[in-house]
């Protein structure tokens, strides 16, 4: 997935910019339904998937911050650091941002569907796919980001 000069493939650029944007379109959704109204949501109200009840929950928040706003905002970032101009930037710590917040994003969606299942007792089918384009930017960046890092950082 990478050559021999730590850059990536264009199939790691583009597919990681393509989630990266659909990432920011749902959670934009989520964040607009946060703000105007869970009656715009989409989806199931009955059974375990109840993105009403989810989406509108304690676990709903962090810090007092809407989890919707907290995702809009990271994968705002996200779209920057996965373009083609980010992956082709010669700045080190650009490289390490993306795979910091690729990591920690996966470690707080781990939390959040702990929150559905154990807290809420419910599923949201659009949080859901976040959850699955972030594992998704997760295996994609875990994959490339040690070979990219340590050649750019001067190591091996």
């Amino acid at each position: 997935m990478s050559t021999r000069t730590g850059e990536v493939s264009r199939a790691v650029v583009y597919s990681t910019f393509a989630l990266s944007l659909v990432g920011l379109g749902i959670a934009a959704y989520l964040t607009f339904t946060h703000y105007e109204g869970n009656k715009f949501l989409a989806c199931s109200t009955t059974g375990l998937f109840n993105c009403d009840t989810v989406t509108s929950s304690p676990q709903s928040y962090v810090f007092g911050v809407p989890v919707a706003l907290v995702g809009l905002v990271g994968y705002a970032v996200l779209v920057v650091l996965n373009s083609p101009w980010g992956w082709r930037s010669s700045r080190y710590s650009l490289h390490l941002t993306r795979a910091v917040i690729v990591v920690g994003s996966m470690v707080f969606v781990l939390w959040l569907v702990a929150a559905e299942l154990l807290y809420v007792g419910h599923i949201c089918e659009w949080c859901t796919g976040v959850h699955v384009v972030t594992f998704l930017l997760f295996v994609i960046v875990a994959r490339v980001a040690p070979n990219q890092l340590a050649r750019r950082s001067g190591g091996a």
